[in-house]
Formats: structure tokens, sequence, C-alpha cells
């Protein structure tokens, strides 16, 4: 696989971490560049089955490896309040000596949106989202923060001693929508897409049809936010682009060779890094490890 793409993946944090830490250590063996894992407190079909905490999962991992990128696939506001969240942030960032990266979306309405509470609008999340973006920045580049909003409070906020990553932790910003990639453009330093949404019944009728159709409207994407780079950033330093290659209606490690011709074509459209997910035994995200076994010899070659 001739290509300057970068490739990561995803461990959902299912596991104990007794036979979690041997995945972590392979990922970094194999040669992915980053490793990442949701932050939610349950998740869609799995919301019933074991699911663990994100922060103490990734600082575990950090202290199981030695150069491998990892981050939150992604964070949200749907339970985050920014001033803890900041310190586990410098926390990930100083236990991983500055190999943390800060994968951080609007949150969806799912269980996550009204575990804590009444969930938001659409238009509330939004905004929330954006206040929950800035007062992170304004949290982690200074010592101390005040902050009086329409979601939040800050008062007397201390982040002493700061990341070891400068100016700060990266964050790498989930946007599908022309505000939120405004958002993007100002604050990450990566942009993250899972592509458009597409309809289940389409996978009954013909799944080549849908994945040529996702495919499409991600180019469609692409082109808008190059627009909005370009207006938002002009003469700063581009984005990385993070596509996650499985929000296409076909699992990428249905087959390696998929897998494979999927990186490609994110590259061809522009992507630095593309992100697949560690296949699980049944449901979604189906798939065997001799799979990933095949796709990861890739990496090397």
């Amino acid at each position: 696989m001739a290509t300057g793409v970068r490739v990561g993946i995803v461990l959902l944090p299912q596991e104990r971490w007794a036979t979690q830490r041997a995945k972590w250590r392979q990922a970094e063996e194999w040669g992915f560049a980053h490793a990442w894992t949701y932050d939610h407190l349950a998740w869609r079909t799995l919301a019933d089955e074991p699911w663990f905490a994100t922060v103490p999962l990734l600082a575990a991992a950090a202290e199981a490896t030695t150069s491998i990128e990892l981050g939150t696939f992604v964070a949200s506001p749907n339970f985050r309040h920014p001033v803890p969240f900041a310190k586990d942030v410098m926390g990930l960032d100083d236990i991983s000596g500055g190999r943390f990266l800060l994968g951080i979306g609007a949150g969806g309405e799912g269980f996550d949106a009204s575990v804590t509470g009444p969930a938001p609008s659409r238009g509330e999340r939004t905004r929330r989202f954006e206040e929950f973006v800035g007062l992170l920045d304004t949290l982690l580049t200074q010592p101390v923060t005040e902050h009086a909003g329409e979601f939040y409070t800050a008062h007397d906020a201390r982040m002493v001693p700061g990341t070891i990553a400068r100016p700060r932790t990266p964050f790498v910003v989930a946007a599908a929508g022309p505000r939120t990639m405004r958002l993007a453009a100002r604050y990450g330093q990566g942009w993250v897409t899972y592509g458009a949404s597409y309809a289940t019944e389409d996978l009954d009728d013909e799944p080549t049809k849908a994945q040529e159709r996702w495919w499409a409207a991600l180019a469609e994407q692409v082109a808008a936010f190059d627009e909005i780079e370009r207006e938002h950033r002009p003469g700063g330093q581009p984005l990385r682009r993070y596509l996650s290659l499985d929000g296409a209606p076909v699992y990428s490690l249905t087959s390696p060779d998929l897998a494979v011709e999927g990186v490609e074509r994110a590259e061809a459209l522009g992507f630095t890094d593309v992100v697949i997910h560690w296949p699980r035994r049944e449901g979604i995200y189906a798939g065997t490890e001799k799979s990933l076994e095949t796709f990861a010899a890739h990496l090397s070659h």
C-alpha cells in the first residue's frame, strides 16, 4: 500500500484491561499511526453490553505504549463539562508524553444526549459545542480562566502546569455542516468526518451502490470543507484531514482489499489520515482479526 496516508484504529472500550492491553500494544507494533476509543456512557446497539470509561482506558493505553498517538473518537459536551474535562486532557497529555489527540464533536441525539438531563435542541447543541470548544481552547492555553457563557461557567479555573504538547493538545474536530466546519477551521489542528449518513434500507438492496453514493457525497463534503478552510484559514497551516472509513455503509474490514481500496480513495480526496475499527465477533464492525492482521501487513509496504 504505497500511500502517504496515516492509518489509525478504534478499539471500543468493551473489554477488561487485562484482555485489551495486548490489543493496544499490537496496534502500535503493527504500525498504526494512532489508536482511538469512543467517549460515551453507552452506545447504540451495544448499550446493554460491557462499556468502560474512556479516560482511564486511554491513560492505561498510554502506559502500555511508547509512540502511537492516542485519542478520543470523539468526546462531546453530552456529558462533559469543559473545566474538569480540560484537567483530564492535561492528564492524558502528561501520561502519554504529548501523544494525546483530542477528538471532539457536538454529540449525537442518542443515549448520551439525555442520560444526565433533558436533551438540548439541535440549535442548542450546536451553540453548546461552539462554547465547549472555545472554552477548552482557553483553558488549555492559559493558567487561569474566567468565563461566563450560555452553557458553562469557569471561575478561577486553574490549569497548571499546562500540556506538554504546545501550544496545547491538538484538537481533531468532527464536523459535517458549514457551522461546525468553520469551528474546525478556527480551532482545529485536524478535521474528522464520518461521511454522509445513509439509509439502512439501502443495504438491503444494493450495498455496492450505497457505498458508491457514500463516496460521492463524501467528495461533496470535502469540497465544502475546502472552501471553508480557504476562507477561514487563509495562509494558515492546513488541517490534517481524518476520515472514519467505517462511516461507510460497508465495514472496511469486510475484506483487507476493501480496506486498502478505502485508504487509496481517501487519499485521492485529500485525506491525510484514515481510521478503521478493530473487528468484533458479531453485530456492528463484525469481522475477523485475520482480516485486520492481513490489512496491517500493508502498513509497512
